[in-house]
């Protein structure tokens, strides 16, 4: 599938401003506010009424792709897309004007926390509890400014751009109706929060401990929103893995082209030619997936949202599983054919296999991935037998 004249624009414009600021080259810090300010990423796929451009999916993994390029550490995916769409999707008219606009505009970062130490991103699980300490107040956006009806304790792991979120939000369970969505002030009383090591260094993670921290509920059960916003984001880390793909790729094909051996390129040499080719085959496949299940994201009817989740899910999870395998594969043929260059601290090649490798794991584990995929396969094969 082809980008469309106002997504290659979006591209192009994403592209120049990383090279122009020397993302990904340890020269500049990561231009996030540039992005927001002169290209709009973070309000891309937030509705017009609440500051964003009312794009959808596939103008958000065109931005993805571009960031996955160059590795630019940026919190797209964890506040403009997980967070964004968990709060969109409760359906909350209060709390979506409350916290969109900044978000929108980047002014502020938002994070999700909400998985164990797992990892499983389950829309029926969550890492912390909450619980009801007064009546809530009467209206559409439940508690008001004045106060929180609610305390919530726990630890979330994997929490995206946690350690210095301007918004928390955070999955708890309750007793009374299962899973629901709290926002909760990132620097109050009760809250806890660290980076943490990552493999992929330019992957910011934090854990978020609550003890008694007081929130609010955001709309009412989370279980499906949340199904939703993860697959968006699998989709969009889908595209990001497929962008450094690419790019891994690229720099590859430049070094067979240079690196002389025997009197000529050893990009001459017919073995390393195959190779390259089967790498741009699994690059190509893997951007066309990406789009094909970006564009067709929103086909499902928007008001049901666990409707929506269960047409998304098996194609967000075949996109995921197969784009962290293609990044896989290239990184690592990418490091073989530099040779001894490939495996130094200095080249790039090892942070495309971190990328890789944290990608396969985040927002749950490949094979949970594929026992959607399954489950889709085999609920549609029943489905026609009995028609």
């Amino acid at each position: 599938m082809n980008l469309t004249a106002d997504q290659r624009d979006l591209r192009d414009a994403v592209r120049d401003l990383l090279v122009k600021s020397g993302a990904g080259s340890g020269a500049a810090p990561a231009p996030w506010r540039r992005l927001c300010a002169e290209v709009g990423v973070a309000g891309l796929a937030i509705p017009a009424r609440y500051g964003g451009a009312g794009a959808g999916l596939a103008e958000v993994c065109v931005v993805m792709a571009e960031l996955g390029r160059n590795l630019t550490p940026a919190p797209m995916l964890g506040s403009a897309v997980l967070a964004a769409q968990a709060v969109l999707g409760c359906g909350d008219p209060a709390a979506c004007e409350r916290l969109l606009p900044a978000i929108a505009d980047g002014s502020a970062v938002a994070a999700l926390a909400w998985t164990t130490p797992a990892g499983r991103w389950d829309a029926g699980e969550a890492a912390c509890t909450a619980y009801s300490v007064r009546p809530a107040d009467p209206g559409p956006g439940g508690p008001g400014p004045a106060g929180s009806a609610w305390e919530l304790a726990g630890e979330a792991h994997y929490v995206l751009d946690g350690a210095a979120a301007d918004v928390l939000l955070v999955v708890a369970r309750t007793p009374e109706d299962g899973i629901g969505l709290f926002e909760v002030d990132p620097r109050g009383d009760g809250v806890t929060r660290h980076g943490v090591a990552a493999l992929d260094a330019s992957r910011e993670l934090a854990v978020v401990r609550l003890a008694g921290a007081p929130g609010r509920r955001v709309g009412g059960d989370a279980a499906g929103p949340l199904a939703v916003a993860r697959d968006w984001a699998c989709v969009a880390l889908a595209a990001e893995l497929a962008g450094a793909a690419e790019r891994a790729l690229e720099l590859t094909v430049d070094y067979l082209l240079t690196r002389v051996q025997f009197g000529q390129p050893i990009g001459g040499f017919q073995a390393l030619q195959h190779r390259a080719a089967d790498l741009h085959v699994l690059v190509e496949s893997a951007r066309s997936l990406v789009r094909a299940v970006a564009a067709g994201a929103l086909a499902a009817p928007q008001a049901d949202s666990a409707g929506r989740a269960g047409q998304l899910a098996p194609r967000a999870a075949a996109a995921k599983v197969y784009c962290s395998e293609t990044l896989t594969q290239v990184a690592s043929q990418m490091i073989q054919l530099h040779g001894a260059t490939g495996i130094t601290w200095e080249h790039r090649a090892h942070r495309y296999f971190k990328r890789a490798h944290g990608g396969r794991y985040l927002l749950g584990r490949p094979d949970r991935h594929l026992a959607v995929i399954a489950a889709d396969l085999i609920c549609g094969s029943l489905a026609d037998d009995t028609t």
